[in-house]
């Protein structure tokens, strides 16, 4: 079975990832928050380092609860510092909770997350190039998250985020999953 040629075939988690869960449309709020606090923390780093590191995340960040990480404190911060198996950012975990707090408002205006992040395609999936890094519609979701107080949100580091929640589809022509996909 041919896959995208990014995949690590050496990595079992990577191949998982690629095959079940990338480019997968997800509407499920907490698979999205997850998702969006990963790609945050990928920033400058590789997904495959955040792959390994997923499960000490989950554990770290109390399975992605955005209602206790709202209200973290120094204490918690402190504590994540020490944490070997996650990223040790203080600038991106203090973003984290900033942003799980957007994140709840937005929740909050829309009714759910996906709600609002799919309002930007009316629902659609769009299928893009494989070796593009961040588009229009990137570089406009960003600057509205931007613009609602969220950090770390880029246009490349949104762009990997759409792709990975299946709002953009860039699977190759070649992959199993990007074959009988057209382009919009």
């Amino acid at each position: 079975m041919k896959r995208c040629t990014w995949v690590n075939m050496d990595n079992p988690l990577y191949v998982l990832y690629h095959d079940n869960e990338w480019g997968v449309p997800k509407y499920d709020d907490h698979a999205l928050y997850e998702l969006l606090i990963l790609e945050m923390f990928q920033a400058g780093l590789s997904w495959e380092t955040i792959l390994k590191k997923r499960e000490n995340f989950r554990n770290a960040f109390e399975n992605f609860d955005p209602q206790k990480i709202l209200n973290y404190d120094e204490s918690k911060i402190n504590e994540l510092m020490q944490d070997k198996g996650i990223i040790r950012n203080r600038r991106k975990i203090e973003a984290t909770i900033n942003n799980t707090k957007v994140f709840l408002n937005i929740q909050k205006k829309y009714g759910s997350f996906a709600k609002y992040i799919w309002s930007f395609t009316d629902n659609k999936v769009i299928k893009t190039d494989s070796k593009v890094v961040s588009n229009k519609l990137s570089d406009i979701i960003s600057n509205d998250l931007k613009k609602l107080g969220m950090k770390f949100v880029g246009t490349i580091i949104i762009y990997s985020y759409l792709q990975a929640i299946g709002i953009i589809n860039s699977h190759e022509d070649t992959c199993f999953k990007g074959e009988t996909n057209e382009k919009n």
